[in-house]
């Protein structure tokens, strides 16, 4: 098949997603993409944007991928005739009806009817959790329920319907086995941002240091606008990080996973958490909150006897838990005779077999082949 991929928001885990299953497809991807930036303007013009620039494209498509970042109605009645009646398929990375606003402004809820609409347009919507699909149809029918009069509840219906889920693809070489005694290494990989709960790591890398709990730390990440919480933790760590901010290089990046003893996420929103899959790849224990999509995403994870590697949520579970598993390092028993669970746990998030269920799943109709 060969597969037109409409990216209107490449950068992060959006490109790393479509690059990603194009580089181990068996059929042939075409990316079309525009930069990462000013989501909001994306969501608006991309496409009108990307359909200009499909129609000057040549050869043959027999399917369309999307991302949540563009109108897909909009699309579907803009692109040429011929690219329109194609199968589509919309990938949820994100939705704009729960994700968090930052800024505590009042929610413009335009953008998540535009992700209902484009649901409804699909003919088959992927979610990348299946906790992720729950929550948006939960949110869709309050923001329905809100209207005056004629909700979209068919769109929903049929939204609901063509829903599958299909998490995405990771690629990390697992690192070398961790040497036991002091320190604990930890790494945590975020966006810098309040729903990522920064503020409770930060407090429970504090405590543990009170403790005299020997740790080095890994914080990766960025933010959009500064953040006196990450000046402040950094100026207190001192000499105890080691990697402080955003690695532009994957291999960088990968290079700090492989490193780590433990990946901490403190978040209070994710609809997948990639970095913390991609960590465990790598080699390293996950703590994580017993909620969000946590649960379902390291269910492979849990084994009966041993531990399930998450925490109550609360800073005072992290820190005593932290301390337990420092304790368990040191003594060569981080992973209670087992080091290869993790990487077991993860390993059906490996590109090659995402890639490979994708490619199986993707709707197919011959006789709308159309050469553009």
């Amino acid at each position: 098949m060969n597969v037109l991929f409409l990216d209107p928001y490449h950068t992060g885990s959006h490109a790393a997603f479509s690059e990603g299953w194009r580089a181990r497809s068996r059929h042939e991807i075409e990316i079309l993409s525009l930069p990462g930036r000013h989501w909001k303007w994306r969501m608006r013009h991309a496409a009108w944007t990307l359909a200009q620039r499909a129609a000057a494209l040549a050869g043959e498509v027999d399917a369309v991928v999307a991302t949540d970042m563009i109108d897909l109605a909009a699309w579907r009645g803009l692109a040429p005739a011929a690219l329109a009646r194609l199968p589509h398929v919309l990938y949820m990375h994100e939705n704009q009806l729960v994700y968090p606003d930052a800024h505590k402004s009042e929610r413009d809820h335009h953008f998540g009817f535009t992700n209902i609409l484009s649901c409804a347009a699909a003919d088959a919507v992927w979610w990348n959790s299946g906790w992720h699909r729950d929550v948006f149809f939960d949110a869709a029918a309050a923001l329905c329920a809100r209207m005056p009069d004629f909700a979209p509840t068919d769109a929903l219906a049929r939204g609901r319907v063509a829903s599958a889920v299909m998490p995405p693809g990771i690629d990390v070489a697992p690192g070398p086995a961790r040497a036991a005694g002091a320190p604990l290494r930890l790494v945590w990989a975020a966006r810098w941002e309040p729903d990522k709960g920064p503020d409770d790591f930060f407090a429970a890398v504090r405590a543990l240091v009170a403790r005299g709990v020997d740790i080095r730390v890994d914080v990766v990440g960025r933010s959009s606008a500064p953040l006196p919480l990450f000046d402040d933790a950094r100026r207190e760590l001192g000499d105890r990080i080691d990697q402080w901010g955003w690695l532009p290089s994957r291999d960088d990046y990968h290079a700090v996973l492989r490193r780590a003893d433990v990946v901490v996420s403190t978040a209070r929103h994710e609809f997948f958490g990639i970095a913390v899959v991609e960590a465990v790849a790598a080699g390293a224990f996950p703590l994580v909150p017993r909620r969000l999509a946590y649960p379902e995403v390291l269910a492979s994870f849990e084994s009966p006897g041993v531990d399930d590697g998450t925490y109550d949520g609360t800073v005072a579970d992290l820190v005593d838990r932290l301390q337990a598993l420092a304790a368990r390092k040191a003594t060569g028993e981080l992973w209670q005779g087992d080091p290869e669970r993790g990487r077991r746990a993860v390993a059906g998030y490996a590109w090659d077999r995402r890639a490979a269920a994708m490619d199986d799943a993707l709707p197919a109709d011959q006789a709308a082949t159309v050469r553009r």
